[in-house]
Order: structure tokens, then C-alpha cells, then sequence
């Protein structure tokens, strides 16, 4: 299947911090209830802002799954869990590398789906960090598309 990939408007950032909730919920079992509490506002009021935001829709242009890349590093990926396996996250993540030049990504240790999906696609560990970048205790992997 096709997806077209298309950008957002900032009256769309809540409709992508719900993507990331559900996406967040059903990948990221080691996060604590605060952490996501946390995360969401940061996502919202900063983060969206700090990167470039494509997506993929569907035909009712409800947003499905979305990326964020700033420089060379895809800063965010995720798709909403009832469409995950559907070739959302291929779509976003050759559009990052091919649009983008996004060659980095950083991953969470402790989502093994997230770093296979990345290294399924040439991407290498080149370096582990014990914190993630708010200082909290989870080890991200730092990937390189080789």
C-alpha cells in the first residue's frame, strides 16, 4: 500500500500528541504513568515546534502516524497501534532519510520493536547512554543509519 506523506499545521498538534499517546501506551510498557503526563505537554508546547512534522493520513484526513526530524536525526516516529504492520512507519521513515538526509535516530533500550524496526533498515547502535535526554533512567541507544 501507498501512503502519501504530508505536512501538519499547528491546529494539528493535539491530533499528533493523541497518535503519540496511543502509540506511547502500546510500545512503551516501561514508562510510569508521570512520565507520560511528563512527556505530553512537552510534546505539545515544545517539541513539535523544535522539528519538521510529516505524516501520513488517511481519507479522512484523521492522522495516523507522524515523524518529527531536526538536522540528520528523526527525532520522533510513531504510528498509532491499530495501524501498526501496515507500512506507515517504512513510509515516514524513507521520507526522513530520503527528504530529510536523516541518517541518526535515538531509540529506547527497552522498546525491542522500535530498535529492530530501525536496524531492519540499516540503521547501527554506535552508542549507549544509561539516561534518556530529560535525565530520566532510560538507556537510549543511539542509532546510525550505515
Amino acid at each position: 500500500m501507498k501512503h502519501t506523506i504530508s505536512t501538519i499545521t499547528k491546529t494539528e498538534y493535539s491530533q499528533v500528541v493523541r497518535v503519540w499517546e496511543a502509540a506511547v501506551r502500546a510500545t512503551h510498557h516501561f514508562l510510569k504513568e508521570e512520565d507520560i503526563a511528563y512527556f505530553k505537554p512537552l510534546i505539545l508546547n515544545t517539541y513539535l515546534d523544535a522539528v519538521e512534522v510529516s505524516c501520513v493520513r488517511n481519507s479522512q484526513n484523521v492522522i495516523l502516524g507522524f515523524s518529527g526530524v531536526a538536522a540528520d536525526g528523526i527525532e520522533m516516529l510513531f504510528v498509532h497501534p491499530e495501524y501498526h504492520g501496515q507500512g506507515i512507519g517504512k513510509a515516514l521513515l524513507t521520507h526522513a532519510i530520503t527528504y530529510f538526509k536523516a541518517t541518526k535516530v535515538d531509540v529506547n533500550e527497552q522498546n525491542p520493536q522500535a530498535v529492530g524496526f530501525y536496524e531492519k533498515f540499516g540503521f547501527k547502535t554506535v552508542k549507549r547512554s544509561p539516561l534518556d535526554a530529560s535525565g530520566k533512567p532510560y538507556p537510549i541507544l543511539h542509532m546510525e543509519l550505515k
